[in-house]
């Protein structure tokens, strides 16, 4: 027997007779609630969604067909140990019995013309990938290689600071009180891009061997990232780990053959062309290309070599999704270590804790053990000094007694794994805040910015060589609290000035080179725009040049213009989705008119603007949890939007206001019943 109930909220509780048929099931609510989702997650990992969509997504197809996304996952899939492989069947069948009637109701599907196509059983493992590729550092060193070209290879430095798409992520663990019997408690916010239906799915999943409940990827059975079983919680954050390095490779071609430039002279390259087709559009062929070193991503225009991605999970066959069934039958502490021992990638950093009263820190995935120079750029591919050394770093874990905190920062337990990691003023906050005493919910919505070399620009100011406008702006802001709330106008004011700051940077004669084309894919903008690199750098160039003339330009230009208006009128909502259909779009802007958003990317509430560039919001939590040890059912959650895919379902945004004020909602921790299903 399999049944499915939900909670107030939406969020589905499931129960099955054993794990294969709860991950059937699971699959099958994943496909009802989210059809759209994940059909577009399958067509990214095939390459394909511009085929379905239109030629928008074409940059993101010939990248998902050169890196071979597809074939990467049909080869984790086929090295999957016989119980794994079977489970993540169960799931593909689940999903395959409920795409129709999730399509029925999605309108994304009626507006492109298309309809969902049964998953293959390496599907998930795809949507997995997709997730994924671009949550490392590889498309940093891109960045890192424009720098180096543009202004010597001392300015990168300058840009030492998390990249557009990387975590502003928070966990930390409470040890356990003996005093008031009170257990562990792991509380988080992963902070990746707000994406439409969000990145997270809430799900109970229950049968005879084990009761958890977590945040699932729509399209991946289990819960890799966030879990409580009643009996182990854990959570994860981005070890900033650089574990993808890139190749510089010289190509040389004979007819349809390629070879390519090895050590020991030129070697065969594999090699072969495919068609993407394109909705509304003619079909565009994409050279695939992979030497010893890994698939060809991309050429540099500059210097016209190729770039080739090398990656543990195309390398070893592997993903790690041989430890999604022990997560959930973990008990112990010791059970979550022992089951991502199997981990690949993303690397993760890893807080656990028991009711037994025990906490862990793990790090967990592949990190090559290889030159220094591959963590910071494209290394040539035929020098042997940077081929990989066949070992990896070992697992992390270590037993915790006092409270942890992971926000991205370099820690003992990272530093080997990574060379950019976030700044530690989150980690130094979250910890303020918990020995003051404070409540989960205060910890996640915490709103204020750091003094840093950018706030601390403005007391180097004289107030006296500013006119009267400019001068009052001043001292406005020197004594402004620097939080960045909503309602605060003195918050709008201060992000008015960085972005004026922000723009007259990219004419500053230091900075300048950085508009040279810097020869790489129109994918990877987002990591190699200098307007926006430069945005997300300002503590850091504020701290490395003297900046005192652009900074009163830019206060007087606040001041000479209209007023900046409360952070919350600049800071809107901006969730990634395709805008396909109206039906979205015009939820997306009744979402903007119910919520205004506070924090700021340097804010434990990291949501995330770029000053010069936009001060919309495009990234933050995607989920925020406190897990209970004590108590599985004081344990509480939030997402952005809600359970359900479909914007006429009044579980679509229904969590959008908590999210936005900051407060959380139970789990659905109540017994099992509900309607009978098949």
């Amino acid at each position: 027997m399999t049944y499915v109930d939900r909670d107030r909220w939406g969020v589905p509780r499931l129960w099955a007779g054993d794990a294969d048929a709860l991950a059937r099931l699971q699959g099958r609510v994943a496909a009802v609630d989210r059809a759209w989702q994940i059909s577009v997650e399958r067509w990214r990992a095939e390459g394909r969604l511009a085929a379905h969509v239109g030629p928008a997504e074409l940059a993101w197809d010939r990248f998902a067909r050169r890196v071979r996304l597809d074939d990467t996952a049909r080869r984790c899939y086929e090295r999957l140990d016989p119980d794994t492989r079977r489970w993540v069947e169960a799931y593909v069948d689940g999903v395959n019995s409920g795409l129709a009637e999730g399509a029925a109701a999605a309108p994304e599907f009626a507006a492109t013309g298309t309809a969902p196509e049964p998953w293959h059983p390496w599907s998930p493992l795809g949507v997995f990938l997709v997730q994924h590729v671009l949550f490392s550092t590889f498309p940093n060193k891109l960045w890192h290689a424009h720098v180096a070209r543009t202004l010597g290879p001392e300015a990168a430095g300058l840009f030492a600071v998390e990249g557009p798409a990387s975590s502003g992520s928070n966990a930390w663990a409470l040890p356990a009180d003996p005093a008031t019997g009170r257990g562990p408690l792991i509380a988080g916010d992963p902070h990746r891009l707000l994406e439409l239906p969000g990145v997270y799915q809430q799900v109970r999943l229950a049968c005879p061997e084990f009761d958890v409940v977590g945040l699932a990827f729509p399209g991946v059975p289990g819960v890799p990232h966030f879990g409580h079983t009643g009996h182990v919680a854990w959570a994860v954050t981005n070890a900033m780990a650089d574990y993808q390095d890139l190749y510089r490779e010289r190509l040389r071609r004979d007819g349809d053959r390629v070879l390519v430039r090895d050590a020991d002279g030129w070697t065969p390259a594999a090699r072969h062309v495919e068609e993407i087709e394109v909705r509304g559009g003619a079909p565009e062929t994409v050279e695939v290309i992979e030497t010893p070193r890994g698939p060809v991503i991309d050429h540099d225009r500059v210097t016209g070599e190729a770039i080739a991605l090398r990656t543990p999970s195309r390398v070893e066959a592997r993903l790690g999704f041989e430890a999604l069934l022990p997560l959930l039958r973990a008990r112990r502490t010791g059970d979550v270590a022992d089951a991502l021992r199997h981990w690949v990638e993303p690397v993760n950093s890893v807080l656990a804790a028991d009711t037994g009263g025990g906490v862990r820190r793990l790090v967990a995935g592949l990190v090559p053990i290889r030159d220094e120079r591959c963590r910071r750029e494209p290394v040539p591919a035929w020098e042997p000094a940077y081929r990989w050394r066949g070992d990896y770093l070992p697992l992390v874990d270590e037993r915790v007694d006092g409270v942890a905190v992971c926000a991205n920062d370099r820690r003992d337990d990272v530093a080997a794994h990574g060379a950019d990691f976030a700044p530690p003023h989150r980690a130094r906050r979250i910890r303020a805040l918990l020995a003051d005493g404070a409540e989960p919910s205060t910890v996640h919505t915490d709103d204020r910015l750091p003094a840093g070399p950018l706030y601390r620009l403005l007391d180097r100011l004289d107030p006296d060589r500013l006119d009267e406008p400019a001068r009052a702006l001043l001292l406005r802001l020197r004594g402004w609290d620097r939080a960045m709330a909503a309602g605060s106008a003195g918050a709008g004011a201060y992000a008015a000035w960085r972005a004026a700051l922000a723009r007259r940077l990219r004419v500053h004669p230091r900075l300048r080179g950085l508009d040279e084309p810097c020869g790489f894919d129109e994918l990877f903008a987002p990591w190699t725009d200098p307007a926006a690199r430069i945005g997300l750098a300002l503590d850091h160039l504020a701290a490395a040049f003297d900046l005192a003339e652009p900074a009163a330009e830019a206060l007087a230009e606040v001041a000479a213009g209209p007023a900046p208006g409360e952070w919350g009128s600049r800071h809107l909502l901006h969730p990634v989705h395709l805008g396909v259909a109206p039906a979205i779009t015009d939820a997306v802007t009744a979402m903007r008119r119910r919520v205004a958003l506070a924090g700021d990317t340097d804010c434990v509430l990291a949501t995330s603007s770029v000053p010069g560039v936009s001060d919309a919001c495009w990234r933050g939590p995607v989920a925020r949890y406190v897990w209970d040890l004590t108590d599985r059912a004081a344990s509480r959650w939030i997402v952005p939007f809600g359970a359900s895919g479909r914007p006429d379902d009044p579980h679509f945004a229904d969590q959008l206001t908590h999210w936005a004020a900051g407060t959380l909602i139970p789990v659905p921790d109540g017994p099992l019943t509900g309607d009978e299903t098949t």
